[in-house]
């Protein structure tokens, strides 16, 4: 008979096979009862003394939690039962059995500390809260793909070593590459702006790596990053696709993971967009024209605006990326046609406009202290018709850490990597 899934199993009724992990089992004496789960649902198996084979009542009563499980029986209605329904089982057979005792403790209400749950990883992905974050992962993942191919853009695999920064900073990290000295790739950016200036819309789901000695709850040392640029925006146009396309997302998760949100006890709505200068922003909340936000001053901006996404645009030009392009493509311009955006009280994506235009970019970079040489690939890319850009990204796990409503990034990281973590 073919195997059904748990949560199929409740639509059923007479004979079923289903596996599973043991979840919980309970020993009444004249009953027995395991409580079967796989990546659908739960379900109880009942065991009654004397009606039940004695094989299979035995069997019950020696089984350790998180062993693995293949279980033939009919499935009845129950009013007792978890979900109205129970099976009482004909077969057992125990596919891998679980060491005793288990490394962490994998229940719902798990008191385990985070660092060791990530030592044991494996283990961690048995509770149903790790299992929900990582379901709800995937549908942002999807949801973002979705809207971008429904958009016309076009996904993109750029190289993740590079031989100089993207971004023109120092935290990078250094790889040998034969008998050269190469980086891994902080970001996309160069590459997807050379793609944008010939197929108009692109995008990229993929790892990025930045080497800054952080050790917080919100970074990590490889993220997983969604970046796009789209040819003919400009900063505001730009800050639109953002907003629609996590709308768009929000949407996505609230169809479709339903379950996972009432696991984690979660209320999400649908944001809105909030557009803000950066001197409105940073004098709402206390702050000093100049200076970049605070953790603390984020924070305080999303609470005034609960549940959207507060974008902060027209920022000074001091801060933001030799590539932003300056206001008016000026470059003596003191505002920039760059932006962030809030949410959930943590930036979530910086972005904006791009220099499109070869002499302003050398210009640009030169202000920067930085080697015009070190990016000629880059500057020539822009020489044979390249129209005026824009585009943002946003770390994967940084927004699951949101839309989840986590306290730490590594809990929507699976393998994360930080100063301390190199292993699982």
């Amino acid at each position: 008979m073919q195997r059904t899934y748990i949560r199929d199993a409740f639509k059923k009724s007479g004979k079923v096979v289903i596996m599973g992990w043991l979840y919980e089992s309970r020993d009444l004496s004249k009953l027995r009862f395991l409580v079967i789960k796989d990546i659908t649902g739960r379900i109880q198996i009942t065991g009654i003394k004397g009606k039940t084979s004695d094989e299979v009542f035995e069997l019950m009563d020696s089984i350790s939690r998180e062993s693995v499980l293949e279980i033939h029986g009919t499935i009845k209605n129950s009013k007792q039962a978890p979900g109205g329904k129970e099976i009482f089982p004909e077969k057992i057979r125990v596919i891998a059995k679980a060491e005793s005792p288990l490394l962490i403790d994998v229940s719902d209400f798990s008191k385990t500390e985070l660092p060791k749950r990530l030592d044991y990883r494996f283990l961690d992905f048995h509770r149903e809260r790790t299992q929900a974050i990582f379901k709800i992962q995937t549908e942002i993942a999807h949801a973002f793909r979705e809207y971008f191919y429904e958009n016309n853009y076009v996904e993109i695999q750029p190289p993740l070593i590079i031989s100089t920064s993207s971004e023109g900073g120092t935290d990078l990290f250094s790889v040998k590459y034969f008998e050269k000295n190469a980086y891994l790739a902080q970001s996309p950016q160069l590459y997807k702006q050379m793609v944008a200036c010939s197929m108009e819309r692109t995008f990229t789901l993929g790892p990025a790596w930045r080497a800054e000695k952080h050790n917080t709850p919100r970074h990590i040392n490889e993220i997983r990053m969604v970046d796009i640029e789209a040819a003919f925006h400009n900063q505001e146009e730009i800050m639109k696709v953002l907003e629609e396309s996590v709308k768009y997302v929000v949407q996505k998760v609230l169809k479709n993971c339903k379950r996972e949100l009432d696991v984690l006890g979660v209320k999400l709505k649908v944001p809105k967009g909030i557009y803000l200068s950066y001197e409105e922003a940073i004098k709402k909340v206390g702050g000093k024209v100049g200076d970049d936000f605070s953790p603390e001053q984020e924070k305080k901006l999303c609470d005034m605006y609960k549940g959207d996404i507060v974008f902060t645009h027209s920022w000074p030009m001091e801060v933001k990326p030799f590539y932003i392009m300056p206001k008016d493509e000026n470059p003596d311009a003191k505002e920039s046609c760059g932006f962030d955006a809030l949410y959930g009280g943590v930036e979530i994506s910086s972005g904006g406009q791009r220099i499109h235009i070869p002499e302003l970019l050398i210009k640009m970079i030169k202000k920067k202290g930085l080697n015009p040489k070190n990016f000629k690939d880059y500057i020539d890319s822009f020489r044979y018709g390249a129209p005026p850009h824009a585009g943002w990204a946003i770390g994967l796990e940084r927004f699951t850490q949101i839309i989840c409503g986590l306290d730490n990034i590594k809990e929507a990281t699976m393998f994360p990597r930080d100063r301390d973590r190199l292993a699982p």
